[in-house]
């Protein structure tokens, strides 16, 4: 199968170019990016030796899993185009819901960027950005685990699930999704709207957590988001941290061994 847009996505200008193997979705963005292209376009590899996922760790892109990365400007604060996370996991959400109904209670969104099935990791979405002209190019990396994930982890496959689908068919309905949300996102002016969105689908909104941000690791309740997009912690003794980036564990011992 080929990697295919949405026509709607299509028909909004939107394009796809594929490899059978590549170093890094994310990689070939920027690379294009530095070039002149400026999207958006679509890079999608049906195997990837270079994958990047959270800070200091390899994202495994073997046969049968999606990876795929958009590259497209924004000419607004960077601090802005961060929010395409929230977009992206949207989008990744309705597009894993729409290829599998059954899923779809079973799916959440983890703070910043996971989607997950039964608290297992199922997706993961990474932003990188540089600055180019009078804006940046935001690269918006998403991995989804279709017929494998990795060993050792707390992740899961579609094929474990019972799934049986094509990554090219998730692509397509992603490429859909996708436009739908960026354009409730509307360059960041709808991101109320987003985030009111992204929290209805949250996982453990109310419930304690432990994030780890460097070598702290903080136990409390995660109330919520704030207007950016950062994580509020209620910690006992301490009252309401914001939190702009760390890792969330539901589980606090895998934190602390970490």
């Amino acid at each position: 199968m080929d990697f295919t847009l949405a026509p709607r996505a299509a028909a909004a200008g939107y394009r796809v170019f594929s490899y059978d193997s590549i170093g890094s979705t994310n990689d070939e963005a920027l690379a294009r990016s530095r070039q002149g292209e400026r999207g958006p376009l679509w890079i999608a590899a049906r195997a990837q030796s270079a994958g990047r996922g959270r800070p200091g760790a390899r994202w495994l892109s073997p046969q049968g899993n999606l990876a795929v990365s958009l590259l497209t400007f924004f000419a607004g604060p960077l601090m802005q185009a961060a929010t395409l996370g929230f977009v992206a996991g949207l989008a990744l959400d309705a597009a894993l819901s729409a290829c599998a109904p059954a899923l779809r209670s079973r799916l959440a969104l983890k703070w910043p960027n996971d989607v997950l099935v039964d608290d297992k990791k199922l997706a993961g979405i990474l932003l990188e950005s540089e600055r180019i002209e009078s804006g940046h190019a935001v690269v918006v990396g998403i991995g989804v685990n279709i017929r494998s994930a990795p060993d050792g982890l707390s992740a899961v496959s579609l094929a474990a699930l019972g799934v049986d689908i094509h990554r090219e068919q998730v692509f397509t309905e992603l490429s859909g999704a996708w436009l739908d949300y960026v354009r409730i996102w509307n360059d960041g002016r709808g991101l109320p709207t987003i985030r009111s969105r992204w929290l209805a689908r949250a996982a453990s909104v109310g419930a304690e957590i432990t994030v780890r941000v460097g070598e702290k690791v903080l136990r409390g309740t995660f109330e919520t988001l704030d207007e950016q997009g950062r994580l509020i912690l209620r910690v006992p003794d301490r009252g309401a941290l914001v939190i702009a980036a760390g890792e969330v564990y539901f589980d606090r011992f895998e934190a602390e061994a970490r």
